[in-house]
């Protein structure tokens, strides 16, 4: 039996197979809303032969987009934009879906990878951002404003609000972008984080506000319901977050009752030096794993699915995500279990696509016609 077709439970969630679709964001959202571009992304990917897929980060504000065309959960309106494309998918799509709630801090109010990705001023059209501190993201941009106490309270609040959509929407699971250079990684990283009262300096200080919005999210969202957290294990700069402090925050997360811990790493600065090679970053989740015991998904140039095996299958990760690999090939679950010998679900109609040499790859179907 292959091992990455095997099933895992995640609390009351039970997953046929070890692949999930890692979020991707879009850029697309109408004021945070989504819109006809996210019903056919989130529907096509719904098809991948994921047993999860996972909506791209999700902000709990609207100064917490990364940029104008980033997709929001903060009031009703981008609510209900959700709900049609959630019931199509539930129609369609055995998977789980989850959601990343997410708040970019001092990297919002920037334009789209398309346009460049830079700081947009707040003359030409963008926003004040919040960050632990005032130190810009990089060089010559403008500084944040350091959260006080009443931000402190705001974002944490959103967090919580947006958890509580969630679930009246019916997500399935959540995980917190604590990661890649966004807000709750500028808490944790002293490149990002100089501030001086209980929330800077010590590890267990710069932990503190992290630990605090997933005791917040954890308390509202359902108890049979699973919230992981995808962390950057390393900032690739000296002096910065490591997998050592990783490790520690992961042990923490594990008394706090976390579901997974999604390993990936960068993003707070633009001085890191990441040596960029298949599974480069799956030596974290490994890592992490071993010395915390907790369910541990691998993700980053993961492409071929006798890697995935591997990797499933050597208890370097429990699970594993794809990305960029599932925008390539919207399909890589229906090609991995071909390849591995496992099983999807596929809709009816497209049974007829499985090859002659995998008949069973959609378990025992039927086509018949006139």
């Amino acid at each position: 039996m292959s091992a990455l077709f095997s099933p895992i439970q995640l609390r009351d969630l039970a997953l046929p197979n070890r692949i999930m679709v890692a979020p991707m964001c879009q850029y697309s959202a109408d004021d945070g809303a989504a819109n006809d571009w996210h019903f056919t992304h989130i529907n096509s990917l719904a098809l991948s032969g994921a047993a999860m897929f996972c909506i791209e980060a999700t902000h709990v504000e609207a100064i917490g987009r990364i940029t104008p065309g980033c997709l929001g959960l903060w009031n009703d309106a981008t609510e209900a934009a959700l709900k049609p494309i959630l019931a199509s998918v539930r129609r369609r799509s055995k998977t789980a879906v989850a959601m990343q709630l997410a708040h970019a801090g001092r990297k919002g109010s920037s334009h789209t990878p398309w346009n460049g990705g830079q700081l947009i001023p707040i003359a030409e059209g963008g926003w004040q951002t919040v960050a632990p501190s005032a130190v810009p993201h990089k060089e010559g941009e403008a500084a944040p404003l350091a959260l006080d106490a009443p931000g402190l309270a705001r974002v944490r609040d959103a967090f919580v609000a947006a958890a509580k959509r969630a679930d009246r929407l019916g997500i399935d699971a959540l995980e917190l972008h604590f990661a890649h250079g966004y807000l709750v990684h500028q808490f944790l990283s002293p490149i990002a984080n100089k501030r001086t009262d209980q929330y800077g300096g010590s590890l267990e200080n710069r932990m503190r506000y992290p630990l605090e919005l997933f005791d917040a999210v954890r308390a509202v969202f359902p108890d049979h319901k699973p919230v992981g957290v995808k962390v950057s294990a390393t900032d690739w700069v000296d002096g910065g977050w490591d997998i050592m402090q990783t490790i520690i925050l992961a042990l923490e997360l594990k008394k706090r009752g976390v579901d997974w811990i999604d390993a990936s790493s960068g993003g707070v600065s633009p001085l890191q030096k990441i040596p960029l090679a298949p599974g480069y970053q799956v030596p974290m989740a490994k890592a992490i794993k071993e010395a915390t015991g907790l369910t541990t998904m691998a993700v980053g140039l993961i492409t071929q699915p006798q890697q995935a095996e591997e990797i499933v299958t050597s208890g370097k990760a429990d699970m594993v995500a794809l990305a960029r690999g599932m925008l390539y090939d919207p399909r890589w679950g229906w090609h991995a279990a071909a390849e591995l010998g496992g099983h999807v679900d596929a809709p009816p109609q497209y049974w007829r696509s499985q090859p002659s040499t995998h008949k069973e790859l959609f378990g025992a179907t039927t086509f018949g016609a006139r």
